[in-house]
Order: C-alpha cells, then structure tokens, then sequence
C-alpha cells in the first residue's frame, strides 16, 4: 500500500513539472520574446547598433526590416558628415538639415519597432528593402 501512495506522489510531481516547464514556455513565447523583438529592432535605429538585430534575429523577418532600415540610416549619416564637413554650405544647411532628418527618423523608427509596426522611412526606407 505505501509503495502505491509514493508511486502517486512522484506521478504527481512529475505532472506539477511538466505543467510547470509548459507555463514557462508559454510565458517565454508569449511575453519575453514578443517583448525582446520590439526592442532589439528598435535598438537598430541607433547608429552602428544596426548590426545587433541584423546579426541575432536572422530568421525574423520583422527584425531585419527594421535593422536594414538602420544600415541606410546609417550609411545616411555617413553621408551627411562628409559632405557637411564642406565649409559654409555643408556647415550652414546640410549638416543642420541632415542631423535633423536622421533624428526625425530614429525617433519614428524606434517608436514604430517598439509598437511592432513594420513602417517605412520616407525616400530612405525603399534603399532598405534592396537590402
């Protein structure tokens, strides 16, 4: 008879485990990983950080849309900085209107991702999706 209540005890505990392990799972899927893709593609925006979703979340698609858009915003900025390093002309215009467009388009960037909306940067965003 005792040998039957242990047998019951440990079956018993093994179900707790498994539903334990199966909550888990779901929380994990549910919650964390929804969460990390928001916020790994919305890392993308911020300069050469790009390359973190554009090397972790290979196999999701909503990641490297965000952190293609990233790489042109970045290469942009490279732009910018060259030719803004033009006297008078790229002090005065190109570098003040260049940082501005990339810090409009980082804050919507980062806003989008974060909603987990797949949005497209105006003139920039169709270089992305060569990519």
């Amino acid at each position: 008879m005792p040998k039957e209540k242990k047998f019951s005890l440990e079956e018993e505990k093994k179900e707790i485990k498994n539903e334990f392990t199966r909550a888990k799972n779901e929380f994990k899927a549910e919650v964390v990983d929804k969460q990390d893709t928001g916020i790994i593609a919305a890392i993308g925006y911020v300069w050469i950080l790009f390359l973190i979703p554009l090397l972790l979340k290979k196999d999701d698609a909503f990641c490297q849309h965000h952190a293609k858009q990233g790489l042109v915003l970045f290469i942009f900025s490279l732009i910018v900085l060259v030719f803004g390093s033009i006297p008078v002309i790229g002090w005065l215009l190109i570098m003040p209107l260049g940082w501005l467009v990339i810090f409009v388009f980082i804050v919507l960037g980062m806003t989008n991702a974060l909603r987990g909306n797949m949005w497209e940067m105006p003139y920039l965003g169709k270089f992305a999706k060569k990519l």
